[in-house]
């Protein structure tokens, strides 16, 4: 995994952070990681300045004030990333439920295959959830049958937040105008790649619930997921997601 960066959001991640960013390192040790930390009170941030010390060419920290949102971190790690010219750049979650072990496979979806995007998906032959209740399942599942139905994207898991981007795709779209910051940002990155024409691959994964610390998960993110599609859907007919499009 040359010229990769994984960027991993966090708050409150103490019980987790050591153990994921050793795994990662064991797995991938020519990767880098970003975390960028939303002032846990937990004292995730503490732990992860600690390891900088080993690991101080590899693993970086940017510190937040308060919890901004998961677009907003991602869209600050994805400037941070196109700055210092990474190739391919992941996102990945800070509980375990994204497999270490599945990073070379989305890696070889862009790297050796030449997707622009590669999304871990649960819901295509392969993929799998485990630990999460029949309820979620079947909410998170027909989510993204309706997304699909109201935007036509090629992708089955359009909430998966497991992802590998090509350099490319996050040079040509505009960032600046991604609006969602919860979870909906999944969605909308998705399909301004889709809107551009990359070429998107899913890979299957086995998600697994998190087995330490606390779901972020919560109605209102999961409501701006579902109803603000609409909104992005109708949005698109007016304007393009390319950086520096002319129309707008």
């Amino acid at each position: 995994m040359e010229s990769s960066i994984i960027i991993i959001p966090t708050y409150n991640e103490s019980e987790n952070i050591t153990r994921l960013i050793s795994e990662i390192f064991e797995q991938q040790p020519a990767a880098h990681i970003l975390i960028i930390d939303d002032n846990s009170p937990d004292g995730t941030s503490t732990i992860v300045n600690s390891l900088i010390a080993k690991f101080s060419t590899q693993l970086f920290l940017v510190q937040r004030d308060g919890k901004l949102g998961l677009g907003t971190a991602y869209i600050l790690g994805f400037k941070w990333a196109l700055n210092r010219g990474y190739e391919y750049i992941f996102e990945m979650d800070a509980d375990f439920s994204h497999p270490v072990i599945s990073l070379q496979k989305l890696y070889e979806a862009c790297a050796v295959k030449k997707f622009d995007v590669a999304v871990g998906s649960r819901y295509i032959k392969g993929g799998k959830v485990i630990n999460w209740p029949a309820n979620r399942v079947l909410m998170s599942y027909y989510a993204s049958v309706y997304v699909r139905l109201i935007t036509w994207m090629p992708v089955q898991d359009t909430t998966a937040g497991f992802i590998c981007y090509r350099r490319k795709v996050l040079e040509t779209i505009d960032l600046d105008k991604v609006t969602f910051v919860g979870y909906a940002f999944q969605i909308e990155m998705k399909y301004a790649a889709s809107c551009l024409g990359f070429k998107i691959k899913e890979v299957p994964i086995i998600f697994t619930d998190r087995a330490e610390g606390i779901s972020k998960m919560s109605k209102g993110i999961f409501n701006e997921a579902v109803f603000g599609v609409l909104k992005m859907r109708w949005n698109s007919f007016f304007h393009s997601y390319k950086k520096h499009d002319k129309t707008t």
